[in-house]
């Protein structure tokens, strides 16, 4: 019984011993926390500062992208330009116009028969009087001799009765017979002498129908494509088998050779007005389908004698000597009819205009940096950070990718008002640009004005078709009917 006695103060001394133990560890455990609150305060700065630089590096990085795409910029912009002409123009009116021989045949046979010979080559020239088709001649020399055979006899017959006329005429005044007789004699003998006229003429009617065996060419021209082939009978005014209109073959007069156009009536007086103000008939000028390239020039003939009151518009005719063959029947051409001359008139290349909000303009190049007034229209100039360039930035290198200094240039925007466009060129009031100076007419798009660029001369345009040297760039005569088409292509 002693020993648990013993055995509980050793228990008690324990226990108490954890108990005073206890309040120690509960007075270290806000240190704990302070220093674990620490470690996430100084873990969320270094994200926050890690963030932050990103942030800003990105910023700089943009920054200098965008110096850099300014600076790139800058550059100067090559650009292919033109130089303004002053000279003079003429002023026409255009019209749609189709070629028409001056003058086409349609050969038809005049007698009927079998062919015998065709003596052209489809597409020969041929000259009046030449022999072109042969009918079978046998029945129409048959038919003369014959009127010759019957006209010998007449003739015979006629001098009997003219015999006996004169017989009867002297037995009559001897008192023998009759005065009824003796008029008789002399009516036969009247009668017998009208056979003989007759006789003539179907002789000479024999003799043309055996000419018109022999089918010539009645001008000169240039024959088509045959329409019947020898060996056919053909019948008078038409072919075998064919319509009368048909023919045998057309020909068509090509030397000269005419256009036929039309006008609104409006500027007929215009035309008149012109007519009658030059000594020399009025010049008029054929283009191709694309009306860039001249086909040929020739002269005003006439104006119809009426209104189409239907299209409200009068044909003209006008005729070109066609030496070279450059124009065919019914073929389309674009008709300029040149009424005057406009001394010293400014002429650009049409490409070189622009439009904008305020209306036309041109690019001037002009030698030098850019002025200051305009550096704020360059790429750039300010950023959306709110940092401008300086001027020395502003300006275009001085220097090229050799290293070699070169002279800078810069454009400036021109307002210009359009008077005529016509082709590939534009003539602009007065004022505007002068003759001498350079407009570009390639790489607009990425220019302001003020902007630096490298220019370069355009390539001179191809020479035109015809045969005779281009004249002065024509301009239409429809004043204040322009409409431009910004870039001014055609």
């Amino acid at each position: 019984m002693s020993e648990p006695t013993q055995l509980e103060p050793a228990y008690a001394n324990d226990t108490s011993s954890r108990l005073t133990q206890r309040p120690a560890d509960s007075t270290e455990s806000p240190h704990g926390s302070g220093l674990r609150k620490i470690i996430i305060i100084a873990v969320v700065l270094a994200l926050v500062a890690i963030v932050g630089w990103r942030i800003y590096a990105g910023k700089q990085a943009a920054q200098a992208e965008a110096d850099k795409a300014a600076a790139q910029a800058r550059r100067p912009i090559p650009v292919q330009v033109s130089v303004v002409q002053q000279r003079n123009v003429p002023v026409f009116l255009t019209a749609l116009g189709t070629v028409t021989a001056y003058n086409t045949v349609t050969v038809n046979a005049r007698v009927s028969g079998q062919l015998l010979h065709v003596n052209f080559r489809e597409g020969q020239n041929v000259h009046k009087g030449q022999l072109l088709m042969e009918i079978d001649p046998a029945p129409y020399k048959a038919a003369l001799d014959q009127a010759i055979g019957q006209l010998a006899k007449d003739e015979a017959n006629q001098k009997n009765t003219a015999a006996e006329s004169q017989r009867y005429t002297a037995l009559y005044n001897a008192g023998v017979v009759s005065k009824e007789t003796q008029q008789l004699q002399v009516s036969n003998e009247g009668q017998a002498a009208g056979t003989i006229k007759a006789d003539q003429a179907s002789i000479e009617a024999a003799r043309v129908n055996l000419n018109y065996t022999r089918i010539t060419s009645p001008i000169d021209g240039v024959v088509g494509l045959r329409q019947v082939d020898p060996g056919n009978i053909v019948n008078a005014g038409s072919t075998s088998g064919s319509s009368s209109s048909s023919g045998l073959v057309v020909i068509t007069q090509i030397h000269p050779i005419a256009i036929i156009f039309t006008l609104p009536e409006d500027q007929l007086p215009q035309v008149q007005r012109a007519m009658k103000a030059s000594a020399q008939p009025l010049v008029v000028e054929a283009y191709d389908r694309t009306d860039a390239h001249k086909i040929a020039a020739g002269t005003l003939l006439t104006i119809d004698n009426q209104i189409d009151t239907t299209t409200g518009t009068a044909k003209l005719k006008a005729v070109f000597d066609n030496t070279d063959n450059s124009l065919f029947a019914n073929q389309f051409v674009n008709v300029r009819l040149v009424l005057t001359q406009r001394p010293n008139a400014i002429v650009v290349p049409t490409a070189a205009i622009s439009t904008g909000t305020q209306g036309d303009y041109v690019f001037v190049v002009n030698p030098g940096p850019t002025p200051a007034a305009k550096r704020k229209n360059l790429p750039g100039a300010s950023s959306s950070t709110g940092h401008k360039t300086s001027a020395a930035d502003a300006d275009a290198p001085t220097t090229g990718k050799d290293g070699k200094p070169r002279t800078p240039y810069h454009v400036d925007t021109v307002p210009v008002h359009v008077d005529f466009v016509i082709g590939t060129n534009s003539v602009l009031a007065d004022g505007a640009v002068q003759a001498g100076q350079q407009v570009v007419v390639d790489g607009q798009e990425k220019l302001v004005d003020g902007g630096n660029v490298t220019p370069q001369l355009a390539p001179a345009p191809a020479p035109s078709t015809s045969s005779q040297p281009p004249p002065a760039t024509p301009l239409s005569a429809h004043a204040g009917t322009h409409t431009n088409n910004g870039k001014g292509q055609p």
